[in-house]
């Protein structure tokens, strides 16, 4: 590839819903990654892979860092936590237009112990909604949390500064081959993202207690030539009182679930899509190591 030629791991880290799957959507400019309104939407290490014609920066999206109240919790940490000491870079996401937060500093905290030496970059996100009567104290608090980091405000939604980040990244990043074509954007499967897609959508449109209790595995996954793709999904959930809530007065939360689901696959994949939907009670599965395993947390 060249000897300037530049590649290498870049471990998205924040608090949960700070933007990071956002921001690195934007970044590719390709809708790869979940994302909802709701907090911890990534709960699996995805790769988003940005190729140019001079370096690679592989972006590996992770959970965001919490204080854990189930095994699903732990594991989410152990894979973000991971994903930091492999690193050739951090890339820290702070929600700017908020001042720090508990869980900032302990994202804050696991980067400094788990990656000491390694360049950090702190993207100071949601630049376009920050007071500006608010944005230097805010911006000198985080920074004060990670002194070291080389600072950039960016806003995922309106775009800004994408460029000056992407330039402040790969410049950081060691002289190294391609290690995917570059016609890759992400090391996960189809049938895998439409699961977490699926997952989203239902965050988006479910109330606050019950999002983290759901999750969503694909059964079937047929491809109907000219017809699309054919998709059969199970959504769990871990109480009777919980599944009424999803299904919906004669089914309308569900099909409301379904259909965005359906639009979110079809923009991923860029062709039509048949989603079928179920649900299912599994008592405890956050708690447990087997149900955790058979649902892709393992």
């Amino acid at each position: 590839m060249g000897s300037e030629h530049r590649s290498g791991f870049v471990a998205v880290s924040g608090r949960p819903n700070v933007g990071k799957s956002t921001l690195l959507n934007a970044i590719l400019a390709q809708f790869v990654l979940p994302v909802s309104p709701k907090p911890q939407t990534t709960r699996v290490r995805q790769l988003a892979i940005l190729t140019t014609s001079t370096a690679q920066a592989i972006f590996v999206d992770t959970p965001g860092i919490h204080r854990p109240r189930n095994r699903l919790g732990q594991y989410m940490n152990n894979v973000a936590s991971n994903a930091l000491e492999d690193a050739d870079v951090v890339l820290c996401v702070f929600d700017v237009h908020q001042a720090p937060r508990a869980a900032d500093r302990l994202v804050a905290d696991a980067v400094l112990q788990r990656a000491p030496e390694t360049p950090i970059i702190a993207a100071l996100n949601k630049m376009d909604l920050v007071r500006p009567e608010r944005l230097q104290s805010n911006w000198d608090s985080y920074l004060a949390m990670l002194p070291d980091a080389e600072p950039v405000g960016v806003s995922a939604t309106r775009g800004d500064n994408l460029d000056l980040l992407t330039r402040e990244i790969v410049g950081r990043l060691p002289v190294g081959p391609q290690y995917y074509s570059g016609s890759e954007i992400t090391d996960a499967y189809e049938r895998d993202i439409a699961a977490d897609l699926i997952r989203s959508a239902a965050l988006a449109l479910l109330r606050e207690e019950i999002p983290h209790s759901l999750a969503v595995q694909i059964e079937e996954y047929t491809e109907r030539g000219e017809r699309g793709a054919y998709i059969a999904a199970t959504i769990f959930v871990e109480r009777d009182s919980q599944k009424g809530i999803v299904i919906g007065k004669r089914g309308s939360m569900l099909r409301e679930i379904g259909k965005l689901g359906r639009e979110s696959i079809e923009q991923m994949s860029g062709r039509k899509v048949y989603l079928d939907l179920r649900i299912k009670v599994w008592p405890g599965w956050r708690d447990d190591p087997n149900a955790l395993r058979q649902l892709g947390y393992g």
